[in-house]
């Protein structure tokens, strides 16, 4: 039955422009878009407020922002329905791709009208629900990936994954054996607390270093430090310095579940630059590596 949401969580603030441009052809690799609700109404009820953010907002904010591409990652209320998703990467016209969500019911026929509309991998989530003790409701996890793998093999799709750092280094042996590239959201989600020597966090270090996964540098989820996340910054270094060719850069607009922490996307651009401190790997990780795994032309 659809769920059509109260816009508890507003609608996203208008994103400054950043200090310095970033590269042309450069990717925004995780957003998501949320209505508008009365076309695309959730399937399952949010756990989280809803914001109001349409394609018009999330595309505004890549014109304000200098981004010129964009992939879009299903959100968990939408489920299996990707309607929302596939209507914004028609919408996009070639500089957006997507991530979608489905099960092993999906068929063949489905499956390619997510090729053609720019789909280019499937999202797993292994993260917990705080609020419900299990997997966020209307999420897909891993154990739908080991069915699925053949069939996004022959499309070559990645799986992205959404897990706690003290799981995905084995969830990224596993993913890899079935042949399938594994990208992690949100830098792996370690835990700042625990430090850059965390034994878990120094696995993902390994498998990034041999090039055996990817992960996307979004530091907001992770930081306990805003507006300018300094407690991420030895990790985002770490990353930096063990495998830049397998590296994207984030900004997860429209930042659900942060509340007033919510950032500033201009501001996330700026840092990103001033942290790299140099203009070949910032193009790399901007540019180049996105343009590789999303198939961008």
């Amino acid at each position: 039955m659809p769920v059509a949401p109260e816009f508890d969580g507003g609608v996203p603030p208008i994103a400054s422009g950043p200090s310095k441009s970033p590269p042309s052809g450069s990717c925004d690799t995780h957003a998501h878009v949320f209505g508008p609700y009365d076309v695309f109404p959730f399937v399952t009820p949010p756990s989280y407020p809803p914001p109001l953010a349409p394609f018009e907002l999330y595309s505004a904010m890549l014109a304000r922002v200098g981004i010129d591409r964009g992939v879009l990652v299903q959100p968990a209320p939408y489920g299996t329905d990707n309607r929302a998703l596939t209507d914004a990467l028609r919408r996009g016209k070639g500089k957006t791709r997507g991530i979608a969500v489905v099960t092993e019911s999906v068929s063949d026929r489905e499956l390619a009208a997510l090729q053609e509309a720019g789909v280019r991998g499937l999202r797993f989530n292994e993260m917990i629900d705080s609020g419900t003790g299990g997997r966020f409701e209307g999420s897909v996890g891993v154990d739908q990936l080991r069915r699925l793998a053949p069939r996004m093999k022959e499309l070559d799709w990645h799986a992205q994954v959404w897990a706690r750092c003290d799981d995905a280094a084995s969830l990224a042996r596993e993913i890899t054996q079935l042949g399938i590239p594994v990208v992690f959201e949100h830098m792996a989600s370690f835990r700042v607390e625990q430090g850059t020597r965390d034994p878990k966090f120094r696995e993902i270090l390994a498998l990034l270093t041999e090039g055996r996964i990817w992960l996307k540098l979004s530091v907001c989820r992770s930081s306990k430090a805003y507006p300018n996340y300094e407690d991420v910054r030895p990790f985002h270094d770490a990353l930096i310095d063990a495998n830049p060719g397998r590296l994207l850069w984030a900004s997860d607009w429209p930042f659900v579940r942060i509340s007033d922490a919510a950032p500033d996307v201009g501001h996330l651009v700026d840092l990103f630059s001033e942290w790299i401190g140099d203009e070949e790997i910032e193009r790399k990780i901007l540019v180049e590596n996105a343009g590789s795994l999303y198939s961008f032309q």
